[in-house]
């Protein structure tokens, strides 16, 4: 049997198990009554926001259909990144990432210190975007990221400003819900978007000859607000499930997004919802594709849980942190093997 190389193995207690069992509590949520009717009906939404809520609660994870984005736009998209990866890596690495802008194609992304089995393509949603120059919280200076522009496909860059405006009003229908879920104002969490630090990846994940020792991405929590993910047929998604611990696989539903509830959100809700730990699993036939959308606020958002649901009996549980800081530190901790763990929410939680 072909083995890997090193800097992919995971340590024996990370490596996938593959279970038969599927994730079939993974609720499936659909979103019709805010996307498919002239009159608005109360009482449909207001069921609606309690299964985002319980979903958000039980699960961290869940699945949405009727979400208003188009089919064809998503499979326009996803035939899109086919092209851009089936090139030769010369031509990927004409739009190759760096450690001064940190957005193109790259093949050694780092989780955990252990190099993920994927190569990636990322793209800031807001061209160019502000960010802090380093994670040093006493220095204001600021910089500006911008995307590199892939020649081939010709359609690509204007397939993804297309897509990325249907994910931005899906995103924000998502946040509106889940502050609705959380006994806030609709709107609560808009502000912190003006200057949003979002961006796009599609990953490519290949065939992998030892697909019991690599992950394609190891075990994380996204560091945003919300993450949207569009899968192939393939699979490979894997969720810490919270009843039990135990890793289950997402099975793919056609044209659903996958949701999953972010750090931010933990911290905006005071831990009344919770960032969940996930993975990609690969195998030894097929190449799996998938396009996450990362939801980020403005740099210079200051996170911390929301007053409205602090009180003498639920007290503030985190520091509150800088995001545009915490971001920096995070994506540069991602571009090679670091001697420590990356930066995490819970180095800002309270004793």
């Amino acid at each position: 049997m072909v083995e890997v190389d090193p800097a992919f193995v995971q340590e024996q207690e990370h490596r996938p198990k593959f279970s038969i069992i599927e994730a079939k509590g993974i609720p499936e949520i659909d979103l019709s009554p805010i996307f498919h009717h002239d009159v608005p009906n109360p009482s449909a939404i207001d069921a609606l926001v309690k299964e985002i809520g319980s979903a958000c609660k039980e699960w961290g994870f869940f699945q949405v259909t009727n979400h208003g984005v188009p089919l064809s736009l998503r499979q326009r998209l996803e035939e899109a990144s086919r092209l851009f990866f089936a090139q030769s890596l010369e031509e990927k690495k004409k739009v190759a990432r760096d450690e001064i802008n940190p957005t193109g194609y790259y093949d050694t992304e780092h989780t955990k210190n252990v190099r993920d089995w994927k190569e990636v393509f990322d793209l800031l949603v807001k061209d160019p975007t502000l960010v802090p120059l380093n994670s040093d919280e006493h220095d204001d200076r600021v910089i500006q990221w911008s995307n590199p522009s892939p020649q081939y496909p010709s359609h690509f860059r204007a397939l993804i400003e297309e897509y990325i405006k249907e994910m931005e009003k899906l995103a924000f229908k998502l946040l509106e819900l889940i502050a609705l879920s959380l006994g806030v104002e609709a709107k609560r969490f808009e502000e912190f978007f003006k200057d949003q630090t979002s961006f796009i990846r599609f990953n490519r994940y290949p065939p992998c000859p030892s697909p019991h020792l690599a992950l394609g991405v190891g075990r994380h929590k996204d560091a945003g607000a919300l993450t949207i993910l569009a899968q192939d047929d393939v699979g490979g998604l894997e969720v810490k499930r919270k009843t039990d611990q135990e890793w289950v696989p997402v099975k793919p539903t056609q044209d659903a997004y996958i949701i999953n509830v972010c750090d931010i959100i933990q911290v905006w809700s005071n831990d009344a919802y919770e960032s969940v730990e996930h993975r990609a699993t690969v195998n030894t036939e097929k190449e799996r594709f998938s396009i996450p959308f990362f939801f980020n606020p403005g740099h210079d958002a200051e996170i911390k849980p929301l007053e409205e649901l602090i009180n003498k009996q639920n007290p503030s549980k985190y520091m509150p942190y800088k995001w545009g800081k915490f971001f920096v530190h995070r994506l540069h901790s991602n571009f090679k093997k670091q001697d420590v763990e990356n930066l995490q929410i819970y180095y800002y939680k309270l004793p």
